[in-house]
């Protein structure tokens, strides 16, 4: 996968203007409501180094993330290879269904695996599938939330979403269309890797406007790829968890708190 120009910048100062932007933001959002923050790591299933690192920070800042699973490619083998992991930080990780094969169907347009190429039954089987795979290899550390590949779906398959008994669908801010009535809707607002940003500048402005939203909203979605993160990713991603783990008063959570809530889309 790409890494985005904004990890590709040979200004050394540019990651620490995000931190110290982010931070103001924070401030700034805190003299007007309290806030909650989730973050969500994308196209998990295949043990490596990124993946290591990746859960190896949110372990030492004590930060929940909640980890989209891909289906297919999970197995009992690589599972296991999670177990120390999940024994570390039992409280700390949400897994739930990303997908089922992660795969675009999808002959013009934007991809999806779940877009309106498919029927009604091919949403339905793949969706089953996925969900009795994750199920028979993760057991109750499963949640019923799934997220999209690439953010997009069907109405057709958010309906098929609420039949098979998913509680919530994780897209992108203002995705349409939109979830029906009994199906928890919970959103992202911050991409921090799979950026298309030409120049590193671009993409520092365009991350400090998703905080700048997700920061105001009810609730802040930060969508991570680790598939996509080089040393500077890293390092940006380590500013940000010292930075929100500094603040007692922002609530870090995970789906599981979002759907017990049961309140409105937030």
């Amino acid at each position: 996968m790409k890494i985005s120009s904004l990890y590709r910048t040979h200004d050394p100062n540019l990651l620490q203007k995000i931190r110290d932007g982010v931070r103001e933001q924070v401030q700034a959002a805190m003299a007007d409501n309290e806030i909650t923050v989730f973050f969500r790591a994308d196209d998990i299933a295949v043990p490596s180094k990124n993946f290591s690192k990746m859960m190896d920070l949110f372990l030492s800042y004590r930060i929940p993330l909640c980890l989209a699973v891909v289906p297919a490619w999970m197995t009992p083998k690589r599972w296991e290879a999670m177990a120390e992991f999940r024994k570390k930080g039992k409280d700390l990780f949400c897994w739930h269904m990303h997908g089922y094969r992660h795969m675009n169907h999808e002959r013009a347009g934007k991809k999806q695996e779940f877009g309106p190429a498919r029927t009604p039954q091919a949403v339905l089987n793949d969706l089953t599938r996925g969900q009795k795979r994750l199920q028979a290899i993760m057991g109750k550390d499963l949640t019923q939330v799934f997220t999209p590949p690439w953010n997009r779906c069907s109405m057709d398959a958010l309906m098929m979403l609420k039949k098979t008994g998913f509680a919530a669908v994780s897209r992108s801010r203002g995705s349409l269309p939109a979830a029906p009535e009994g199906l928890q809707d919970i959103p992202v607002h911050v991409d921090l890797h799979t950026r298309k940003e030409t120049s590193a500048e671009e993409a520092r402005q365009k991350l400090l406007e998703e905080f700048r939203t997700g920061l105001a909203s009810p609730v802040c979605g930060i969508m991570l790829h680790h598939m996509c993160m080089n040393n500077q990713a890293f390092l940006l991603l380590e500013y940000l968890l010292e930075l929100f783990s500094g603040y007692g008063q922002i609530q870090k959570i995970t789906y599981r708190e979002l759907i017990s809530q049961q309140g409105p889309n937030p």
